[in-house]
């Protein structure tokens, strides 16, 4: 449980202090979307942009605010863009539906506006996987550029791994964001696929290329660094797994890049038997 719930913006009524609107893009978000809403009523204003979800998430966000609206999928990047142009405030914390933001971060989000030092902040991400709270491997701190004044900052990247650029410096707050990233290991499997796949292209579209070399040590360096260097180990099984699939992560990067590069590729499958 995220526990209690400011009743007033971060902004409150304190003069001069900025207010801040949330924004959250979605698709298909029902089972998530109520409860990562319901982590972020402390604030100003609530911005939602749906790419045609056809399940009720739109029905649940306008259970929260008026500011929903749909518009076709155009990236993650232009999409986030989007969602912070609608906006009312300078001020924005970016929110995904599968993320919860805890009291701790809402008070570290509200001191920090009361005089703000930075044009953005990074807040710790912790992920929720297979019974428990990951503070290991590369998942943690996973430091996250979330909170953002527009008017400096905006978002960018190319097909994975979008961030914040920002003419002004960036500071980190204090509290985590909660992250409910995979249902199972089943889940997590069919993240690691569409991810790589993005991963891979946006590096062979900056000219990266790779070979028997980086396909053979890549995968055992990232093991040993989240399990050991990394301390997947205190977290016994569980850490030995996400480290094995955090190896496959980086084994099926380079593998599909490698892909891309030769051309490689399987015979198409028959649509139709004799």
């Amino acid at each position: 449980a995220l526990g209690r719930a400011p009743a007033a913006g971060p902004s409150g009524t304190l003069p001069g202090v900025p207010k801040v609107s949330v924004t959250v893009i979605t698709r298909d978000e029902a089972a998530d979307i109520a409860a990562a809403l319901e982590s972020v009523r402390w604030a100003d204003e609530i911005v939602v942009v749906d790419s045609g979800s056809t399940d009720d998430t739109v029905a649940i966000a306008r259970r929260f605010t008026d500011r929903v609206v749909v518009e076709p999928w155009q990236g993650y990047v232009a999409q986030k863009n989007l969602a912070a142009s609608l906006a009312t405030h300078d001020w924005v914390f970016s929110l995904d539906a599968d993320e919860r933001v805890t009291p701790a971060l809402a008070d570290a989000i509200r001191a920090a506006l009361q005089n703000p030092a930075h044009a953005a902040y990074r807040v710790p991400r912790v992920t929720w996987h297979l019974g428990r709270w990951i503070r290991s491997t590369d998942w943690y701190p996973d430091l996250q550029p979330r909170l953002y004044d527009k008017r400096q900052a905006g978002w960018t990247g190319q097909h994975v791994h979008e961030t914040v650029a920002t003419s002004g410096s960036v500071g980190r707050l204090t509290g985590e964001l909660q992250h409910f990233a995979y249902r199972d290991i089943a889940d997590h499997l069919e993240t690691i696929d569409r991810y790589t796949s993005l991963a891979a292209r946006q590096m062979h579209d900056a000219g990266r290329r790779t070979g028997a070399m980086e396909i053979a040590w890549h995968p055992p360096l990232a093991f040993l660094r989240n399990f050991l260097l990394r301390g997947g180990f205190r977290d016994g099984v569980t850490g030995l797994v996400i480290s094995g699939m955090n190896a496959y992560y980086v084994f099926l990067k380079f593998a599909k890049l490698w892909q891309l590069q030769t051309g490689v590729a399987d015979r198409p499958r028959p649509t139709t038997r004799d």
